[in-house]
């Protein structure tokens, strides 16, 4: 088995950089083929939760007369979402299966990493203080992300269209280099620009001057078939079709209030209290609901920006006050 089946299965999922820290993180899936199945749900846990330590939460003692890092037997459900310093623990744990957890131990669950790292300097464990974190996607380490990802899939040129007036700004290689809210570099520009739309049929990367613009806000997502933690959607949420709760898609990030709906064919769409900065498709959306993690669900498509309802609504009160001067506001991409 190549080194790249870490991360070339996310090129095949979506070009639209998904959350690929999140398909990696299910390496033993890879494996699926040679293990037997309570063996792969032991390998897939130990992959994924070995790796983590909650990082800010309050260390034990050292002097706790039972060894703080004693190994622990998983609850089957995840109650990590309500405590201090949520870690990646809950980004993981959302996307493996009931059966799995019931398998699982957690040496380093109630450990920070700098309590971690105190247990390896006792054990004289130098390599493992020495090394640096892991960012960006695993296992590939500290790269150019743009010349990385174009050893495995083609150029596409296209155009940098400012989205408040259609101008053109510049040329890239590539739609897929970039996601929703990141700063594109665009040259001869000095002053910041920020991707809010994307055509993947042209090719054109629509971009907006202020990293608060409206075009980067939105308060609607559907997400796929949910990935339930208990196996089956709460039973409030089965029951009304509709279910008040917390979500988020990047790690650390505050939880925002929202409410789900469910769908027949177990996809959600999700409202949130107030609009979210730079969602993206092939993100995942984890939910919660008090101090539980309940599960997620890989964002499919997007409700209209904050711009585009303001344009919409400027237009309908033009149209109700009389004709304008012709002169409005450039298209608008696809939502």
């Amino acid at each position: 088995m190549p080194w790249t089946s870490v991360f070339e299965g996310g090129w095949t999922v979506s070009a639209d950089r998904p959350a690929q820290g999140l398909v990696c993180a299910r390496l033993g899936e890879l494996l699926r083929p040679e293990l037997p199945t309570a063996a792969h749900a032991s390998l897939e846990l130990d992959l994924v939760f070995l790796k983590y330590s909650q990082e800010q939460m309050q260390s034990p003692r050292v002097t706790t007369p039972e060894p703080p890092w004693k190994t622990r037997k998983s609850f089957s459900r995840s109650t990590l979402g309500g405590q201090k310093g949520f870690s990646e623990i809950d980004l993981k744990l959302e996307m493996v299966s009931q059966d799995a957890l019931r398998r699982t131990l957690f040496p380093l669950g109630g450990l920070t990493k700098d309590f971690v790292k105190k247990i390896a300097a006792e054990n004289r464990l130098h390599h493992v203080l020495q090394k640096k974190e892991s960012m960006g996607i695993c296992f590939v380490g500290k790269r150019n992300f743009e010349n990385f990802i174009l050893q495995y899939l083609q150029p596409r040129p296209g155009k940098f269209i400012s989205i408040e007036d259609s101008t053109v700004l510049g040329t890239h290689k590539g739609w897929f280099l970039y996601t929703l809210g990141q700063r594109a570099k665009i040259s001869g520009l000095r002053e910041p620009w920020y991707v809010v739309e994307k055509d993947g049929t042209k090719g054109d990367v629509f971009v907006a001057p202020r990293t608060d613009h409206p075009a980067l806000y939105r308060d609607l997502l559907r997400t796929s078939r949910v990935h339930w933690i208990a196996e089956e959607p709460p039973a409030a949420l089965v029951r009304d079709k509709m279910m008040e709760c917390h979500f988020r898609f990047r790690h650390q990030m505050a939880l925002v209030p929202c409410v789900l709906t469910l769908n027949q064919d177990g996809t959600v769409w999700v409202t949130a209290v107030k609009a979210v900065r730079a969602l993206a498709p092939g993100q995942f959306a984890v939910f919660y609901k008090g101090d539980e993690c309940l599960g997620s669900g890989k964002i499919l498509r997007l409700g209209p920006s904050a711009y585009v309802l303001q344009k919409g609504k400027s237009r309908s009160r033009a149209a109700t006050e009389g004709p304008s001067d012709g002169n409005g506001p450039g298209r608008d991409p696809t939502p």
